[in-house]
């Protein structure tokens, strides 16, 4: 393969450029310090206008979906079932005692003990 077609496909467009996570950060970063322009990242990126558009809309997305969900305050902890399922079994088996100790009590009778 040679120089000039290292970067095309078939068709002589462009191939596609995978960024990473971290990359698409610091693109919406200098977009947002206003460090670029949207033409100035795509091209030095080497990727379309609209992949640094799409990136912007994504991060103002998922921006004001995370503030939206936040609230003030301490968080609420996430349920631990198991620990719930747990509680909820040492309260049945303790009252199935409390059960068994007063049959026991009257079957037997209080004046056996002492």
């Amino acid at each position: 393969m040679s120089e000039v077609e290292r970067g095309t496909d078939r068709a002589g467009r462009r191939a596609k450029r995978m960024l990473t996570p971290s990359q698409k950060y610091e693109i919406w970063l200098q977009l947002i310090r206003g460090e670029v322009t949207m033409a100035e990242a795509a091209a030095a990126q080497q990727v379309d206008r609209s992949t640094i558009v799409r990136i912007r809309t994504v991060a103002k997305e998922g921006a004001l979906a995370a503030l939206a969900a936040s609230k003030p305050g301490k968080g609420a902890r996430a349920r631990d079932y198991e620990l719930e399922a747990a509680q909820a079994e040492v309260a049945r088996l303790s009252e199935a005692l409390k059960e068994m100790a007063v049959r026991l009590t009257l079957v037997e009778g209080k004046g056996r003990w002492g």
